[in-house]
């Protein structure tokens, strides 16, 4: 199987390159190919590959809101480029979307036919993005993902571990609640979804839910660090973007193809000992 990976050097990326045994890897980040150019994109696959991973995205959630033509720019402009150019070659592929396109007013899981109301500009992008491809190439599948951390960039626990190594209390949002995913877990989730010819809308994300406060105090307590975690609330932190208040995925669609993925706490401790924490 010829698989092409657009965003190979991003968090996710990473670690699809990684993960990724078996099949031919052509790994591209954003020096090798700009997914807003057509003639760019439609010269990165004229090999013809039988998988492409759309994991290339403007992802800073606050950066979005004021960058809102470059995040449309590359979030939808850049998606449809590339499935339009991957349907030319009859390829197929996985789009990576993302909670954020949901408005976080449910109690219970967001299962994937739940009408799309994104509060952000981010989540506008995806959401966008999600409708237009699906004209392009109605077999696409579209991964729907959260609170994604790894080894190799910019992620939650690597941030609340940084601050802790420098400050003895760390005060916490308690108010939005969703669930946490690794980017080894994620990888394997969508190299077993190509393999299994997945198509259609899929949430995946590690299992269990909790709290960015719930999520911060397991990561400074697996760690063994003294810093004192505090719950506060998102009002006491505004920012530029909107975040769901709830945002947990149902696992339902993933079940279907008789996936099963580990907890969110087995999940941190593997990165934790990636990283060298432990």
């Amino acid at each position: 199987m010829r698989v092409t990976i657009f965003g190979a050097t991003g968090l996710l990326g990473k670690a699809l390159m990684r993960e990724w045994q078996g099949d031919e890897l052509n790994g591209l980040g954003s020096r090798d190919v700009d997914i807003r150019s057509e003639e760019q994109v439609r010269a990165s696959i004229l090999h013809r590959p039988d998988w492409v991973i759309l994991a290339a995205a403007y992802t800073d959630v606050d950066g979005c809101e004021t960058n809102r033509e470059l995040a449309f720019d590359v979030n939808r402009r850049g998606a449809v480029n590339v499935v339009r150019a991957a349907a030319e070659v009859n390829a197929r592929v996985i789009f990576l979307s993302t909670d954020y396109v949901f408005d976080g007013i449910k109690n219970r899981p967001y299962e994937i036919d739940d009408p799309l109301a994104p509060q952000s500009v981010y989540g506008q992008t995806k959401a966008a993005a999600e409708v237009e491809i699906r004209k392009i190439l109605p077999e696409v599948c579209i991964l729907r993902t959260s609170w994604v951390f790894g080894v190799g960039g910019k992620c939650f626990p690597e941030t609340i571990l940084t601050l802790a190594n420098t400050r003895k209390e760390l005060d916490v949002v308690n108010d939005q609640r969703g669930c946490p995913t690794y980017t080894i877990d994620l990888a394997r989730i969508i190299i077993q979804l190509c393999r299994k010819g997945a198509h259609g809308t899929v949430h995946a994300t590690n299992s269990g839910e909790c709290t960015w406060f719930d999520f911060a105090r397991e990561i400074v307590n697996s760690a063994r660090l003294e810093t004192q975690v505090r719950p506060t609330t998102s009002d006491q932190f505004v920012r530029p973007a909107k975040r769901p208040a709830y945002s947990v995925l149902s696992p339902a669609s993933l079940q279907r193809y008789a996936l099963v993925v580990p907890t969110w706490q087995d999940a941190l401790q593997r990165y934790l000992a990636e990283r060298g924490s432990l």
